[in-house]
């Protein structure tokens, strides 16, 4: 799913709580997604087509308990919410992301260094 997507669905739902004077407590589920998944396989080759780099990967079994396809059904979002992905193509998708990741190389760390410092030696 796309990023925007994700914002559009999460500001559709604050205001959906709003309109409707729900304070936030109320447990709700919202899956979020396009209605069509992608494999592993289709995912790594548009990310090399799109960045021009090769990604190495192992093909091994699925792992014992692993769903052979997982997709996101957003049928609540889009009754409750009026929410519909826009940009659900893996092209655009990745494209997108790339070209974000690219631009703000410079100001990136990982989620690691940010929240798990090395420890000192010793």
């Amino acid at each position: 799913i796309h990023v925007h997507d994700l914002c559009a669905a999460h500001l559709r739902l604050l205001r959906y709580l709003e309109e409707e004077g729900r304070d936030g407590n109320e447990a709700r589920v919202f899956n979020l997604g396009t209605g069509h998944g992608y494999s592993v396989k289709e995912v790594l080759a548009k990310a090399e087509e799109v960045t021009g780099r090769r990604i190495p990967y192992v093909v091994a079994p699925r792992r014992a308990g692993d769903p052979a396809r997982l997709i996101a059904d957003g049928s609540r979002a889009r009754k409750l919410l009026g929410w519909r992905p826009q940009r659900s193509d893996l092209d655009s998708i990745m494209t997108d992301a790339w070209r974000f990741l690219r631009r703000h190389a410079a100001q990136r760390i990982t989620f690691s260094d940010q929240h798990y410092p090395k420890r000192a030696q010793g």
